[in-house]
């Protein structure tokens, strides 16, 4: 299943997918599209997987057979993380799973997260993997954790519980499987209504280091 949008009263709801939810070319396409929607017709957003994963992030496949395309594909995941930090409305990340990677990167590029409590890892795999993070990658998680929990994350790959991703802050609080959703809308429902001229002018700032490095 691709990523599909819909809509909770005011809040839409933008489901990354029922596999691994990597990023692929295709899949890029979609969220920008659902993106702009949401952006035109909703006053908050939540993302959401389905089942295992929340988002495994980069299509690694896809970048061996397309080398010669690394650049253009990097700079595209990067472009959505600048959109999605500096997102014009509230913004929720429900971690229903794994998130790892690029995938945790998305979550992180979000204004709070709430993650499934009895299973899924939010980890930073590319100290095992043997991919560097680049320097947009990197201002991103700083800016969003603190120093420790940053250093923990992008240098040992641990991989954080949910519970223990609340710990270190890298999520705001955590819910059952049955009551994520539920909790997400009820989280974000409580800061609907802010101007998104204002809004994301606000993030705009916030984040200029961070976007500029990402672009």
């Amino acid at each position: 299943m691709t990523a599909t949008l819909d809509y909770h009263d005011k809040i839409a709801v933008l489901t990354l997918g029922d596999d691994e939810n990597r990023f692929t070319p295709a899949w890029l396409d979609t969220i920008d599209v659902h993106l702009d929607a949401a952006g035109s017709n909703a006053q908050a957003l939540v993302t959401i997987g389905t089942g295992k994963f929340y988002s495994n992030g980069l299509d690694l496949d896809w970048l061996l057979a397309n080398s010669e395309r690394t650049e253009w594909y990097v700079a595209r995941v990067q472009e959505l993380f600048a959109r999605v930090l500096t997102f014009p409305l509230p913004t929720l990340a429900a971690i229903n799973g794994h998130a790892f990677g690029a995938g945790a990167m998305l979550a992180l590029a979000h204004d709070n997260r709430l993650m499934r409590a009895d299973r899924g890892y939010y980890c930073f795999p590319e100290v095992d993997i043997d991919i560097p993070f680049t320097p947009g990658m990197a201002a991103l998680i700083q800016a969003k954790l603190s120093a420790q929990a940053a250093a923990t994350a992008m240098t040992t790959g641990h991989r954080f519980g949910g519970a223990e991703a609340q710990t270190a802050g890298i999520v705001d609080a955590t819910a059952t499987e049955s009551e994520l959703l539920d909790s997400a809308l009820d989280r974000i429902a409580a800061v609907i209504g802010k101007n998104p001229a204002t809004l994301g002018a606000i993030k705009t700032t916030m984040y200029t280091a961070v976007t500029a490095a990402l672009r």
